[in-house]
């Protein structure tokens, strides 16, 4: 009977060891409001990252993005970030971001957040922070 038992415990274990390697991490696009990505860029695991170009960056953009344009190169920039921290994506209005965001995706980047209505929603009726 013990035998018995220790070979079914054994084969158990196998199951869960051989399901949790063979799992595969899917990466998730989550589209946030304002005032949600608020709070998300406040952690210190969060790259955010402004895809538009230099011009509108500079023109403004949210404190502590960084500018990584969207252009056909875009994969190769990316490959500098960190896939296991959040990333948080934005452009002007959401087209642009939402290509990227799946471009990430693609990539392997395990938690993307794109914001809704970009940097024009950011802006409406805000100070720039």
């Amino acid at each position: 009977m013990k035998k018995r038992l220790l070979v079914i415990a054994t084969m158990v274990l196998a199951l869960l060891v051989f399901n949790s390697c063979t799992e595969e991490k899917t990466s998730q696009i989550q589209m946030v409001s304002k005032e949600e990505m608020k709070d998300i860029i406040k952690s210190d695991h969060t790259q955010l990252i402004d895809v538009r170009t230099i011009k509108e960056f500079e023109a403004g953009h949210i404190k502590g993005a960084q500018n990584i344009v969207y252009d056909e190169d875009f994969a190769n920039k990316i490959s500098q970030l960190d896939k296991q921290q959040p990333v948080a994506v934005y452009c002007h209005t959401g087209g642009r971001s939402a290509k990227c965001a799946t471009i990430l995706k693609e990539a392997g980047f395990e938690k993307i957040y794109d914001l809704e209505g970009g940097f024009e929603a950011w802006t409406y009726k805000d100070n720039l922070e």
